[in-house]
């Protein structure tokens, strides 16, 4: 996934996935920001076999018949000789109806929209623990029974196990809590709705919740209350109201032409305020179903997610229904609470043991060096203060130390931050050097040397430094073209504008600059002019 001027997108890699022994946390994160990485991961524990996505690849159906698709073949390799290849999905599907965009396919700008009232959910009491780890608490228990429990209660297993849920998280409210209501996010899948094959995203979600405190509080209460909403709002009008609701922000003919880092703080402030409306998370993967010779192999297939709150994820296979639940919080109350009420209706329910590599533990190495880095150049400041006070007074020098451990620790900062993508170091060491540069010599007595000659040698020296690490990394077009045109463009207009104004007195280096950047720039049009346009298309490009 990569950044362009207005949005994100994606963009197809020649990266071969590894299959590895798993080795670090469960829902660790596979998109890490300007590294080159892909955004699916496979791996391997004793019997058991990973796969995880990073949600803007695909929704949990994509993610379940690649999975299918992925055991399918292991299986078929181990056992060639007692198997017959088969075939999961429609053979007719073509890769463009797999990456069918199905939100702009089904979108009307003219469906009436319907304003909601905003409603504050409870919010579960987070603990503090560590970095706050994920917690997996996993379950399973037989569809066929549970079944049998939402027949006798004419309910869906959907609806039962949702006021459940609800009533497990209400048993851990204090009375003041009660004031607002318990409220679950429940992902639905369009494609049951809308005809697609699209392996994109393509999910919507309700809200089902219950207000207590009002003297009917019991099971059934609850119950009642979350059949009839579900009943009220899975319906097509319902989920194509919601649908439009959302895409219309994204085709605004003003909203869409927003920078894409205000576009991020937006989309962030509304997540924080939209978390406000939801207490827990409920998703129903539904059912995986798998050709029976394969699944005389299989004993099951489960799934969780990464998240900031308590989430429950289901799914089954066969006659088993696998529950896993992840959360942030110390307490597994809320889990134990709904085992609890999942047995008092009768259902038998089978608490796994966490089982996870010792080793799987999150690796906070690189900020910790950082921490220590910051804390030596803020303990030098401190100690040339010190002795600045108590041997010359009146000199000050200590400033001058000062400045230099913050233009050091600013230059280290940066590169940590941006050490998986040299190219983008690169970039935005020049921005910062050239400001350094300007600022050394405003605050040691304006002498112009930063302009008529550190600019200029700093805007050549990236570049030429670019040069090296894109041949010896072997980066192509693709990589490098980006940062090539904003290295030479910045080189070429600075300096120029420097030149113009008449700021600059000594004319050689810009010159040398202005002429060498404006080459660069050329080059990459006259020999790279396809790979040059793509990559202007892609990065500029409105939607």
């Amino acid at each position: 996934m990569r950044k362009g001027l207005f949005w994100h997108y994606l963009e197809k890699s020649e990266l071969r996935p590894v299959v590895r022994e798993e080795y670090k946390e469960p829902c660790s994160s596979l998109y890490v920001r300007d590294k080159k990485t892909l955004l699916f991961e496979v791996t391997y524990y004793k019997k058991r076999i990973n796969f995880e996505v990073f949600h803007a690849l695909t929704d949990g159906t994509g993610a379940t018949e690649f999975l299918r698709e992925l055991v399918k073949n292991y299986l078929y390799l181990i056992h060639e000789e007692d198997l017959e290849p088969v075939e999961l999905s429609n053979q007719y599907l073509t890769v463009k109806d797999q990456e069918d965009d199905s939100f702009s396919r089904y979108y009307d700008p003219d469906f009436p929209r319907k304003k909601k009232k905003k409603i504050r959910a409870v919010q579960i009491k987070k603990g503090g623990k560590g970095y706050e780890e994920l917690q997996i608490n996993e379950a399973s228990m037989s569809v066929k029974e549970l079944l049998g429990i939402a027949r006798e209660k004419k309910v869906s297993m959907s609806v039962l196990l949702t006021a459940a849920f609800i009533c497990a998280i209400h048993e851990e409210m204090s009375r003041m809590q009660e004031k607002k209501p318990v409220i679950l996010m429940v992902p639905v899948n369009l494609r049951k709705i809308f005809p697609s094959d699209s392996m994109l995203n393509f999910f919507g979600y309700i809200e089902p919740g219950y207000q207590f405190g009002g003297g009917k509080d019991s099971f059934e209460d609850v119950l009642e209350a979350v059949k009839l909403y579900f009943q009220e709002n899975l319906s097509k009008e319902h989920m194509a109201g919601r649908m439009n609701e959302l895409i219309a922000i994204e085709k605004h003919k003003i909203l869409k032409w927003a920078p894409l880092e205000l576009k991020n703080r937006c989309i962030r402030a509304g997540a924080k305020m939209a978390e406000q409306e939801v207490t827990a998370v409920l998703s129903n993967m539904s059912v995986v179903k798998m050709p029976e010779d394969y699944a005389q192999y299989i004993e099951k297939f489960g799934v969780y997610t990464s998240t900031n709150r308590t989430e429950l994820c289901i799914c089954s296979f066969q006659d088993t229904l696998s529950l896993g639940f992840t959360s942030r919080y110390d307490s597994t109350n809320i889990q134990r609470n709904f085992y609890r009420i999942l047995k008092e209706l009768g259902a038998s329910v089978k608490v796994a043991e966490p089982d996870f590599p010792e080793d799987a533990r999150p690796n906070y190495e690189g900020k910790k060096v950082l921490q220590i880095f910051t804390f030596c150049c803020i303990a030098a400041i401190v100690i040339s203060m010190m002795t600045d006070i108590i041997i010359s007074p009146g000199v000050h020098w200590s400033v001058f130390v000062a400045a230099g451990c913050a233009t050091m620790w600013l230059t280290m900062a940066v590169g940590y931050v941006k050490r998986f993508n040299l190219l983008k170091n690169a970039a935005w060491q020049l921005l910062i050097m050239s400001g350094i540069c300007v600022l050394w010599d405003l605050g040691t007595g304006w002498r112009g040397w930063s302009v008529n000659i550190g600019i200029p040698d700093i805007c050549l020296l990236i570049q030429v430094v670019m040069l090296i690490i894109s041949g010896i990394r072997s980066l192509s077009p693709r990589e490098y073209m980006i940062y090539y045109v904003m290295a030479a463009v910045y080189s070429m207009i600075l300096p120029l504008i420097l030149l113009v104004t008449g700021v600059i007195h000594y004319k050689t280096p810009s010159v040398i600059c202005i002429g060498c950047s404006f080459l660069l720039l050329i080059g990459l049009i006259l020999f790279k002019r396809k790979e040059f346009k793509e990559e202007m298309h892609k990065k500029f490009h409105v939607g």
